[in-house]
């Protein structure tokens, strides 16, 4: 391995950090004016989208810690948009689950959210961003 492949290694962690931060402030920013904050948004959006969520799992699918689940569902609840419901079956698992009041929420403010990150991602064309896309999930998937 030589000096080359070593720096050229450096430069491309350095570019892939600072492109996602510049794309996740970004994003993050909206998602403030939306009255929440990114986290909160993404147990959203993931409820949303996949269902109800054992408590325990939300943690692993949005990548936070799991002591601060308890925290966003709190406030998700406090807000109307989620409840917790137990689980019939097994006493140790409570589900969280979206409300009429979150899905109204998502689907108010999703469409301008999509529209925000595909104006973002539009400096790339669509053969691009495929590209990207296969590149960034192999290298992705050599590290895990």
């Amino acid at each position: 391995m030589s000096n080359d492949e070593i720096k050229q290694s450096l430069k491309l962690f350095i570019v892939l950090s600072r492109a996602y931060r510049a794309v996740n402030e970004n994003v993050n920013k909206l998602i403030h004016t939306y009255g929440l904050n990114p986290t909160e948004f993404a147990v959203l959006e993931l409820l949303y989208h996949k269902g109800d969520q054992p408590l325990q799992q939300i943690g692993g699918k949005i990548l936070l810690a799991s002591g601060s689940i308890t925290y966003v569902v709190d406030k998700l609840e406090e807000k109307g948009y989620l409840v917790r419901v137990a689980c019939p079956s097994d006493r140790r698992v409570t589900f969280a689950q979206i409300t009429d009041s979150g899905k109204q929420f998502i689907e108010d403010v999703f469409p301008q959210h999509e529209q925000k990150i595909h104006e973002i991602m539009s400096e790339l064309s669509n053969e691009e961003k495929g590209e990207a896309i296969a590149l960034l999930k192999k290298l992705g998937l050599s590290v895990s």
